[in-house]
């Protein structure tokens, strides 16, 4: 029979803060920790990711939802289940936002004929109907910032140097993940079989 645990049961649950990395995934996630028992809602889990710099899809953003959510308390994510997982997929470079120049190309792919800008009316199009589609107050947003006021059109060059921010040094959690990862110390060597040093002395032979 299993035992459902209660709260204070997850609050004792050790989660210890090995590194660097870590600490930036516990405190991002201490801020949505409303109750102080190292658990946060499952719907702030794109919100805590998105804050760390990383850039899953809705879609992505379920799947970790389904590998991290706690089984005993459905709706709820504890530090335990969720630092792990996500200190993997951040060391694994998952989620990294897209570049300048690949957002560049992107918007190239969708001017063939080399104008330098798109129509807010396909723009909206595009943002509403493929691929995984914007709601309308993200296509709001998105176009507040995009649309120059005189022409209504989106100069996608100047829309891209307005959005980007790219953080550098250790500002960058992904930089953070490979300091991290380069600081580790390298694996002992596989211990050696008999037959090794058998080998090893015939061959001195």
């Amino acid at each position: 029979m299993v035992q459902k645990m209660d709260d204070d049961d997850e609050e004792d649950i050790p989660v210890p803060i090995n590194n660097d990395l870590e600490r930036r995934i516990a405190d991002a996630f201490e801020v949505f920790d409303h109750a102080g028992n190292k658990t946060v809602d499952i719907r702030e889990i794109g919100t805590i990711l998105r804050g760390l710099g990383c850039c899953p899809t809705e879609a992505e953003v379920q799947e970790i939802t389904v590998r991290v959510e706690n089984t005993e308390a459905p709706g709820s994510v504890h530090l335990s289940k969720f630092l792990p997982y996500v200190s993997q997929v951040i060391t694994e470079h998952r989620y990294e936002p897209a570049s300048p120049e690949s957002l560049l190309e992107a918007f190239r792919v969708l001017d063939p004929e080399e104008h330098g800008f798109l129509t807010k009316e396909y723009i909206s199009t595009l943002m509403t109907q493929d691929g995984e589609p914007f709601n309308q107050d993200e296509l709001d947003e998105m176009l507040e910032i995009a649309i120059d006021p005189q022409t209504q059109t989106i100069p996608y060059e100047y829309y891209i140097n307005q959005l980007m921010h790219e953080p550098t040094g250790e500002d960058n959690i992904y930089n953070v993940a490979d300091r991290v990862e380069s600081e580790k110390p390298p694996p002992p060597p596989p211990p050696r079989r008999m037959s090794d040093y058998l080998k090893a002395t015939e061959d001195l032979v």
